[in-house]
């Protein structure tokens, strides 16, 4: 049995049977890790030592009957701004390279009670701030489809680790698109979940508001199982909504029992498309998409039409304007929340010698290690803040934020769902991006709504271009809704076979399966061109 090619819940089944252990099956998992990310630059940290002492204590738990879950055991990565205990935390920046939190996320706490297995840390854009995991400055991660191109961001290294073969699932952070977009490109299912249902303490911080740690996995199954352990009240983190948390405890519980069926043999008559309302913006028709896209997209609202779902056209006004709201309201935040980086309290510091005073140690230290898109979004969040431009900039972004949600929610009164694309094109190649700032900013359009508006969305693969790179399509729901969102996912992929077509790329692994593997170093050659970091 190739193992590769199941689903974590199908992993976790074999485990709790006692088919496969652990230790076994981590120890695997590290080996073929030293082999492929070589190639693939997926993890910043591997922690052998500590994945095996879990993979152990994962099996004593299922050794005890009635307990564990089907997660128990099966190897995951952790996307490396989520803070791990006594485990390097890096942000892919130089300025915390060799920071060492003292605590850990709730998170990844709550998954270590249910038994899960670490493997390493995920590369990202450095702070989460990129679309592509080209700002990182420790490493350069390749689509695992095509290794010319980018896996997508800021979640690239736990997109790149789940469609590489390193790991079964992984944890991501969502501010503008950051779990859907790469999940989008590495032709996975990614979950951003509602804001407050899944804690934020223990992420390290881009844009507070924003901000939202979820999964990604093969499937909209095994995204579930994640998010139901993941979610829930903290009393660490006032962002968590408490009084909707029983709500959305029992629709999880219920959908945990659904996906426990599913993949035992059963069925469940409630996974279905039948009767669902679905929006689909005409604005998006309208809009500059890649043909192959906008073609997927159509025979997607036709495969949904068949399956019983009623399609229908709508508005969706202040399309345009959603980038620049972003934007402004997210790089506004970041400048408050990367203030903490002065080299005295946290971080690097600078070591020059002829420091002249504490302003000249301060900007030496952020020039020193911080990356230029950092240094962008953080001047541009200042420049919104300051005087005289507040109410110009900072706060129109707002009350623009404030219409869209409005909107939202006036829709999703009369649907179920909204449907559109992830991004305007498919994952562009390595270099390409960076090369253009804005071009990388406005693979956001579709994307950035869900978390302006708080609202639960749900990338899901749909198709593939004439290179054989994946398409997805993005689901908005209602909030504190994930269970059902969640479940019209596991719908559609009981429709459908795309989420399969990973399975593929997760057996043969970078030597084998990628005839289009970028050697000679070229790669990395961009890499220090464009960020001035050497990998």
């Amino acid at each position: 049995m190739d193992l590769l090619k199941q689903t974590a819940g199908g992993v976790g089944l074999l485990l709790a049977d006692r088919k496969i252990s652990s230790v076994e099956l981590t120890a695997d998992i590290l080996k073929m890790t030293e082999e492929r990310d070589e190639v693939l630059g997926c993890l910043i940290t591997v922690d052998k030592a500590n994945a095996m002492k879990q993979a152990q204590a994962a099996d004593d738990l299922l050794a005890d009957v009635g307990t564990g879950s089907l997660l128990t055991g099966v190897p995951m990565v952790v996307k490396d701004n989520i803070s791990t205990a006594g485990i390097r935390t890096t942000c892919g920046s130089r300025m915390l390279e060799k920071y060492i939190p003292p605590y850990s996320a709730s998170v990844y706490s709550r998954l270590q009670k249910i038994g899960a297995v670490m493997t390493g840390k995920s590369n990202l854009d450095e702070f989460a701030m990129g679309s592509t995991c080209e700002t990182s400055a420790l490493r350069l991660t390749r689509n695992p489809w095509d290794h010319k191109r980018v896996p997508g961001g800021s979640s690239g290294g736990s997109a790149a680790a789940v469609a590489g073969g390193l790991a079964w699932y992984a944890l991501g952070s969502d501010t503008g698109g950051s779990i859907r977009q790469p999940a989008g490109y590495c032709g996975l299912t990614g979950l951003k979940p509602t804001y407050g249902a899944v804690s934020r303490y223990g992420l390290i911080a881009y844009a507070s508001s924003l901000d939202q740690i979820g999964p990604m996995a093969q499937d909209a199954a095994d995204c579930a199982l994640v998010f139901s352990a993941a979610a829930g009240p903290d009393k660490r983190d006032s962002t968590c909504v408490q009084d909707v948390s029983g709500s959305l405890r029992a629709g999880l519980d219920k959908l945990n029992r659904d996906v426990e069926i599913v993949l035992s043999g059963g069925s469940v008559d409630k996974i279905s498309l039948k009767g669902l309302k679905i929006a689909v913006p005409a604005v998006w028709r309208e809009h500059a998409l890649q043909p192959e896209i906008a073609d997927v997209l159509e025979k997607t609202i036709k495969k949904l039409e068949t399956a019983g779902a009623i399609c229908s056209e709508c508005d969706l006004p202040l399309l345009d304007e959603s980038i620049p709201a972003y934007y402004l309201i997210a790089s506004a935040e970041a400048s408050g929340n990367l203030s903490r980086y002065d080299g005295v309290q946290y971080g690097s510091r600078t070591q020059a010698a002829d420091v002249s005073d504490l302003a000249d140690f301060y900007s030496r230290t952020r020039a020193e290690y911080l990356g230029p898109e950092v240094k962008r979004r953080i001047m541009l969040g200042t420049f919104a803040l300051s005087s005289g431009y507040y109410d110009a900039w900072y706060l129109k972004a707002q009350r623009v934020r404030r219409l869209i949600k409005d909107y939202y929610q006036s829709l999703l009164a009369d649907y179920d769902y909204i449907l559109g694309p992830i991004t305007p094109a498919t994952a562009p190649e390595i270099g390409t991006s960076l090369e253009d700032p804005l071009t990388m900013y406005l693979s956001d359009i579709y994307t950035v709504a869900a978390n302006l508006t708080g609202l639960p969305a749900l990338a899901l693969p749909c198709g593939f271009d004439k290179n054989n790179l994946p398409i997805g399509l993005q689901l908005t729901g209602r909030a504190y809704q994930d269970a059902d969102l969640l479940r019209t996912g596991m719908a559609w992929q009981r429709e459908t076979d795309y989420h399969l077509r990973v399975q593929q790329i997760r057996q043969l692994g970078p030597a084998e399966g990628n005839t289009n593997l970028f050697a000679g170093g070229g790669n990395e050659k961009i890499h220090q061109s464009l960020t001035g970091v050497a990998l």
